[in-house]
């Protein structure tokens, strides 16, 4: 027979080189890293960079030209580090338990990888294992096999070779009990398992909605400023300029109106909520889906493994009478089988623990598909369990009507039914057991337990505005009645549903406007999971094709981190908003004296170095002052924002604007007033700066306080804050007061006065603003529509 024998060692090597190893998940391929670089180097700030590099080494300025490329490396290392330490966790995930799996091959049996297993190859199956290719069952003993991975079905279903629609066992799925011999038909992504994971390889994630708002800023700041920029290189020549100078002219505009910095802060921003989310056992793999979860609308879960506990516990019991509830737990454990590995068996001895304790086992009837039930004698006792007609017919009929009453409500939400009898047996054999009458002692219900933790989880989204939606494949009874013990809408459940038409739900869900979260641990959740906006696996329970196709995992398979992950990304998006208004204010004098001082004749203010320093140094680390804020305690009682509200409004541009316009002024206010009184350039220079830097630091105490005064915020609750702006001051009279730096960033040191009345004319320009500002501006952390 071919069972005895299997493949030669020779035929499975030749199988292996023509069908290649079985790889389930695709693997990552390199060109996902050169797409990695290609977003990076069309980065307008990389560009920019790039040409201002290249234009001061062709001028002649080392210097400057060393100053401007090492400027690269913070957007480089950035992102480069931060998805390498993800990626790499998701393969030591991976890889914690490398798959194997048992075949015979010149008649002997061999513990391979599976990877290596091929089409042709005598799989031995084992309680415990994990299937490693779609087979079919040569021959069979009690096998049942956890299909719930890809069908989503929460109770085994049994396997034998002599049933052709029960023939097959797929790969990815588990052996819960029994043992078999099969033969391999499919292997790699030619499987059921394989076929999902191709075709998840293939879907395209779209950009987040914050991603697409900045994206939208950017190119249209971007396209105007291209257009003037290039006016004002031609304006510059046309004045007698030479054209290298006419282009650092242009590049410093453009450096100055281009808000490239704020795809940098965003994703600061989300590398810190992923660190936080971290330690709260969630790995994320895909930054951005830290704030997608603050806008989500619909989360769509799993049933089994994401809103249970994926495993059979006793939920209920019925007693007969003259029975208890003991009595009848005691029986069904005694009925069980200990060493079966059959789940059911597992659930009843786990529910009365210790009840063979001091008793002697005399035989053991294992369950047969054809009589319906299992038995055990113990010290001249018969226990049996098994289908309630089954033992019925064989005399356990007292209390029907209550014990039917018990059946139907229990079927009713789903649950399994187990009738437990007993009987007295003189000669425990399989004969005498056979046909003895029996006594009902009980039924027991059993079912996969909800988490508690769910219904916490479904309460506090819904009250955050947030719609769950159950999608399983399991019966259309059990899905609506975890729904109601979790609260999720009738109406949002959607039952014996197969893997597309869980895309096709996505989907649909998507072309409603929603944004959609998708939660799941198996295999035929994956495609579900790259589709959706953002997709969350378990990472205990969780498949590997479902981890691969997950931007979020989590590794305690807790849905309340879901939750934290939901209120943190709100807090990061209105934190984002006091970042982005303060560098949108900030950039107005940035670019106004590039724009306007050519104009008067007068030295340029800010070079290319400045602007490096401003932008990629001071900005960001500005900025995370906000980052560092708390969330408001109205959080999460708030409906999530629209998918498409700006990420600023009318108001907030206005009010933007002109605290920008107003700080612009004072700074080219001063700095040409101090040249027409004899300052030379570089200490006039200085002076500027030093109102430029101090009225910024005042922008951030003042965008921080929103709509209260700035002396009624609390500054105990940002840890970040003191040390930040003092680092921020600090760098400032180091470069002005420092040799070195003074001359490298061409300024010159001031008088102590000058120095006080130009801080002082920054925090003026900014202040002003405060009695308006907390009159008529809205709350930050409120929604907008």
């Amino acid at each position: 027979m071919i069972e005895a024998r299997g493949l030669s060692v020779a035929e499975a090597g030749a199988r292996l080189a023509q069908f290649g190893h079985n790889d389930l998940v695709p693997e990552r391929s390199s060109a996902s890293f050169f797409s990695w670089i290609v977003r990076l180097v069309a980065d307008p700030m990389v560009i920019l960079l790039a040409i201002a590099g290249a234009t001061y080494w062709f001028l002649g300025d080392r210097f400057d030209a060393i100053v401007v490329c090492i400027a690269l490396l913070p957007i480089f290392l950035v992102t480069g580090i931060l998805e390498y330490r993800s990626d790499r966790a998701l393969e030591q995930l991976r890889m914690v338990s490398p798959p194997q799996a048992c075949v015979i091959r010149d008649g002997v049996k061999h513990v391979i990888p599976a990877r290596d297993v091929v089409p042709g190859d005598v799989l031995i199956l084992r309680e415990g294992d994990i299937v490693a290719a779609d087979a079919r069952v040569l021959s069979a003993r009690r096998l049942l096999i956890d299909e719930s991975a890809l069908t989503g079905e929460s109770f085994p279903v049994e396997k034998a070779a002599a049933q052709e629609k029960q023939a097959l066992v797929l790969a990815g799925t588990i052996v819960r009990s029994g043992n078999a011999v099969t033969l391999v038909e499919e292997t790699g992504r030619r499987t059921e398992y394989g076929r999902i994971g191709q075709a998840m390889s293939k879907m395209r994630q779209a950009r987040t909605p914050i991603e697409r708002t900045i994206h939208r800023l950017v190119v249209q700041i971007g396209a105007g400023v291209a257009l003037v920029c290039a006016l004002v290189v031609i304006a510059g020549h046309a004045h007698g300029d030479a054209w290298p100078v006419a282009i650092i002219a242009g590049i410093s505009l453009a450096m100055a109106a281009i808000p490239e910095e704020l795809p940098c802060v965003y994703t600061l921003y989300l590398a810190l909520g992923a660190w936080r989310l971290a330690k709260d056992n969630a790995l994320v793999r895909r930054l951005s889906s830290v704030e997608t979860l603050g806008s989500t609308t619909v989360i769509c879960v799993d049933k089994t493994g994401t809103l249970t506990h994926g495993k059979l516990a006793v939920e209920s019991v019925f007693a007969a009478r003259s029975f208890n509830r003991d009595d009848v737990l005691r029986a069904a454990a005694l009925a069980s089988d200990p060493d079966s590995g059959d789940p059911l068996d597992g659930a009843l001895l786990a529910a009365a623990p210790g009840a063979s304790q001091n008793l002697h086992r005399q035989l053991v009837v294992p369950f047969d598909p054809a009589r319906q039930y299992a038995a055990a004698a113990w010290d001249g006792v018969l226990v049996v369990k098994g289908a309630y007609e089954a033992l019925l017919a064989r005399g356990a009929a007292a209390d029907r009507q209550s014990a039917h009453a018990f059946l139907n409500e229990a079927a009713g939400r789903g649950a399994r039914v187990l009738a437990i009898a007993r009987a007295a047996i003189a000669t425990p054999d399989e004969r005498t057991a056979e046909s003895l009458p029996l006594q009902l002692v009980g039924l027991v219900a059993l079912a996969d337990p909800v988490r508690e933790a769910a219904r916490d989880a479904v309460a506090r989204c819904r009250q955050a505005g947030i719609r769950f939606v159950m999608i399983t494949g399991d019966h259309p009874a059990t899905a609506q009645a975890i729904a109601a013990q979790v609260g999720i809408d009738p109406q949002d459940v959607f039952a014996r549903i197969r893997p597309e038409e869980k895309l096709r739900i996505v989907r649909e869900l998507h072309a409603q406007g929603e944004i959609v979260a998708m939660t799941g641990d198996g295999t035929n959740d994956a495609l579900a999971l790259r589709e959706a906006d953002i997709g969350i696996a378990m990472g205990k329970s969780g498949t590997e094709v479902a981890r691969a196709a997950a931007s979020l995992i989590l590794l305690d398979d807790n849905v309340t981190t879901i939750v934290r992950a939901v209120a943190d990304g709100r807090r990061i998006f209105d934190n984002l908003r006091h970042a982005f208004s303060y560098l949108i204010s900030f950039h107005a004098p940035l670019l106004l004296a590039a724009f306007l001082l050519p104009l008067l004749g007068a030295p340029i203010l800010l070079y290319p170095i400045h602007l490096i320093w401003l932008e990629i140094i001071v900005h960001p680390t500005s900025a995370l002052v906000f980052e560092n804020d708390p969330a408001h305690a109205d959080v999460m009682t708030n409906p999530p924002r629209a998918p498409s509200s700006a990420l600023l409004r009318p108001q907030d541009w206005k009010r933007t604007l002109l605290l920008g316009l107003s700080l612009a002024g004072a700074v080219l206010a001063l700095y040409l007033f101090l040249l027409n009184h004899g300052f030379a350039e570089n200490a006039a220079r200085a002076a500027a700066l030093i109102t430029m830097i101090v009225g910024q630091t005042t922008l951030v105490l003042v965008e921080r306080a929103g709509a209260r005064r700035i002396w009624r915020v609390s500054l105990r609750d940002n840890k970040a804050i003191a040390p930040i702006l003092i680092g921020t001051l600090g760098t400032l009279v180091a470069a002005i007061f420092w040799a070195p730096l003074a001359h490298a960033f061409h300024l010159a040191a001031i008088p102590v006065t000058t120095a006080l009345i130009s801080a002082a004319v920054g925090c003026l320009s900014v202040l002003w603003s405060q009695p308006l500002h907390a009159r008529t501006s809205p709350v930050w952390h409120r929604r907008s529509s």
